[in-house]
């Protein structure tokens, strides 16, 4: 519920996200550049493939080609230690930065500025508000928060997974977020 006459609490302005959607996917990175975007970081665990495992899907690696071509800077920004990113990076044939401790600032101010981006050119999509929203609403970048794409995370996560879903509920009875999940092309 939003504060006495309409004003939002200052801590749950830094827990909301510009946008949420279903995935990656369905960020439009032509929407981007028409807002003033130049730059795109994207977390890895959860948000590009599954925690812990798997590799870039061939949607990942097009929408990571759409992205180039409608003229995005893309740059991983991850707490994953570096193997596991570093193959992310290969394969998408772009930037990242490993170990990030988000939400602390460095690992995105790093990205930004390999990005060559000011954080009003600089999108944040991630799974996760404590992390990925909070730390790039931190460092004043636009922020998109995605459905997790599986289930099985860190015992940490999962706890903190509890508390994130009980600010999605607020953000989403205060009116500041959706019920549901944007998707490409659904017009919502």
């Amino acid at each position: 519920m939003v504060a006495s006459g309409g004003r939002i609490p200052w801590w749950l302005r830094r827990l909301t996200p510009d946008d949420y959607c279903a995935s990656v996917l369905d960020v439009d990175p032509r929407e981007l550049t028409a807002k003033g975007i130049r730059g795109v970081i994207l977390d890895l665990d959860n948000t590009l493939a599954p925690w812990g495992r798997g590799k870039p899907a061939p949607e990942l690696q097009g929408w990571i080609a759409e992205a180039r071509a409608a003229g995005l800077a893309c740059h991983i920004v991850s707490n994953d230690h570096g193997p596991r990113v570093r193959y992310f990076t290969q394969v998408l044939g772009i930037e990242g930065t490993p170990r990030a401790a988000k939400p602390a600032g460095r690992a995105f101010r790093r990205a930004m500025h390999e990005m060559r981006t000011l954080p009003s050119e600089t999108v944040v999509i991630g799974d996760q508000i404590f992390t990925d929203v909070l730390g790039g609403k931190h460092q004043g970048c636009h922020t998109i928060l995605v459905v997790p794409v599986s289930d099985e995370e860190m015992g940490w996560t999962r706890l903190v997974r509890r508390l994130e879903r009980a600010v999605l509920r607020r953000l989403q009875v205060s009116g500041l977020l959706p019920a549901r999940p944007r998707r490409r092309g659904d017009g919502s």
